[in-house]
């Protein structure tokens, strides 16, 4: 099974540095504020476990939405 990608909205803003942390998901922040997670999440486990963290860190989950990964290329143009 491939895996599906997800953009995961916080409240918070985190730094570059954290992408590793979240097992190499994209972080941008928001005009805004806030940061989006973007990136492939192999199944349902992996996706609770990114969940998991952000609960673990205290920080703000806005939303959480499967996108295709080419809608997410558009955004970025």
């Amino acid at each position: 099974m491939a895996p599906t990608w997800y953009e995961i909205r916080i409240r918070e803003t985190l730094e570059p540095e954290w992408t590793e942390w979240f097992e190499g998901m994209d972080l941008r922040r928001e005009e805004g504020g806030g940061t989006l997670l973007s990136g492939p999440v192999a199944d349902q486990a992996a996706l609770h476990g990114l969940l998991l963290r952000i609960r673990n860190l205290n920080l703000t989950l806005l939303s959480v939405n499967p996108a295709a990964r080419q809608q997410q290329k558009e955004k970025e143009l």
